[in-house]
């Protein structure tokens, strides 16, 4: 569901599968605990994998840009699939400069 790698300050969440109310608390959870222990100057979630997503995920990334955002460092969303990317386009994300 959810691996990370921290290299060179920067911390990559590769995110599998669902991301729903259920599985969006969990992969909060995670995503912080490793940012409290590797504090990164940037995060990076990787939407690669990502097969469905409803407005949790959008919630998942607003939380983790205002997190990164306390801590001094920034937030990339990255390899967003074309029918995820509308998502985040209607949500207004794509205006915060975070998705590549």
């Amino acid at each position: 569901m959810l691996k990370t790698e921290f290299k060179n300050n920067i911390l990559t969440a590769y995110i599998d599968g669902e991301i729903d109310h259920d599985s969006a608390a969990e992969i909060r959870t995670k995503i912080d605990a490793a940012v409290q222990t590797n504090k990164p100057k940037l995060l990076c979630l990787d939407f690669s994998k990502v097969s469905f997503m409803d407005s949790s995920g959008i919630g998942l990334v607003m939380g983790r840009y205002r997190q990164m955002k306390l801590v001094g460092g920034a937030l990339r969303v990255i390899n967003i699939p074309d029918r995820l990317y509308r998502l985040f386009e209607m949500s207004g994300l794509e205006s915060l400069g975070v998705l590549r």
